[in-house]
């Protein structure tokens, strides 16, 4: 997302040169069925991430205007790699991001550059704590208020954070086909005696904001279903691929996921990291020996 395509060219590229085949736009799954895959080639390697969106199935969902965030982001990294398409735009919109994630912050920043006339967050959470709440003690995750960039670069532009926290989306309304406003509602948490957390909705605090674009960005699913289900794959609870044969082998014993679509959601430095050590998995069921691929703790002495 944030680094530079000459750098992602410049590495497909080498791995062109060394003898890798790129095959783009085409779909597995409707353009080739992924059984003739598995009739080709001894080995399958998914690595389709976690691109599933989950929606948000309200009144007016339909309207035009509203769209999942990578619909709006992928299309500008094609924009930037040259692409004439149409793409989405932000340019002299109200724009409403419905998530606050590290996706929906990337829609902050890449509304803001694309020229946004306003842009307001959407987080259905309470702000969190400037330092460590007391049930949330060293060595867990801090669960505090963070600045990343996009709402930082919002701030310096026009004086505010963009995020609207305790806040959830009730009503899309439309005109004449196209959205133009959300109606939003407060809500409030309050921990339940079996100490879980159980949302409210605050009486009276309704507002409308209004919206020219809307970009969904509340997180993933999971993988997209059509390759698991083609290959017969086992699933885990969250719908991902479930590694049974070793770390990164699936229920079919020739075909292994790695990245997202394994791990579920997650960052690119944990796709490069699990590519690598699967590579290595499948170096060793085609040998049938160990590998001699660098493992994760460096490289491996072969003659040990």
């Amino acid at each position: 997302m944030k680094l530079s395509k000459q750098v992602v060219k410049r590495r497909v590229d080498l791995m062109t040169k060394e003898g890798i085949e790129f095959r783009t736009n085409t779909y597995v799954g409707k353009d080739v069925k992924a059984n003739l895959l598995m009739e080709e080639y001894d080995t399958i390697l998914l690595t389709t991430g976690a691109t599933w969106p989950r929606d948000l199935p309200l009144p007016n969902r339909d309207l035009q205007g509203i769209h999942f965030a990578m619909e709006f982001l992928e299309g500008q990294q094609k924009k930037q790699l040259g692409s004439k398409k149409d793409i989405i735009s932000a340019e002299g919109k109200d724009v409403i991001i419905i998530g606050g994630g590290d996706t929906g912050c990337d829609c902050i920043a890449t509304s803001l550059r694309q020229g946004a006339k306003s842009i307001t967050t959407f987080e259905i959470l309470p702000e969190p704590p400037k330092n460590r709440a007391n049930d949330n003690p060293w060595p867990q995750w801090p669960k505090v208020f963070r600045v990343d960039y996009g709402h930082e670069e919002v701030r310096v532009k026009w004086g505010n954070d963009p995020r609207q926290y305790c806040t959830t989306t009730r009503e899309f309304i439309g005109d004449n086909g196209h959205i133009k406003s959300v109606k939003t509602i407060e809500v409030e948490w309050i921990k339940t005696p079996t100490g879980q957390w159980k949302m409210n909705e605050v009486p009276g605090t309704e507002k409308h904001f209004n919206a020219d674009l809307i970009l969904l960005a509340m997180g993933f699913l999971g993988p997209e279903k059509t390759v698991p289900n083609e290959l017969g794959l086992e699933l885990d609870v969250r719908g991902n691929i479930k590694a049974c044969n070793g770390q990164y082998g699936t229920s079919n014993p020739t075909v292994f996921a790695a990245g997202d679509c394994r791990r579920g959601q997650s960052l690119v430095v944990w796709a490069i990291s699990e590519g690598r050590q699967a590579a290595r998995q499948v170096d060793s069921y085609l040998r049938g020996h160990p590998s001699t691929l660098p493992g994760p703790g460096g490289v491996i002495d072969s003659t040990r």
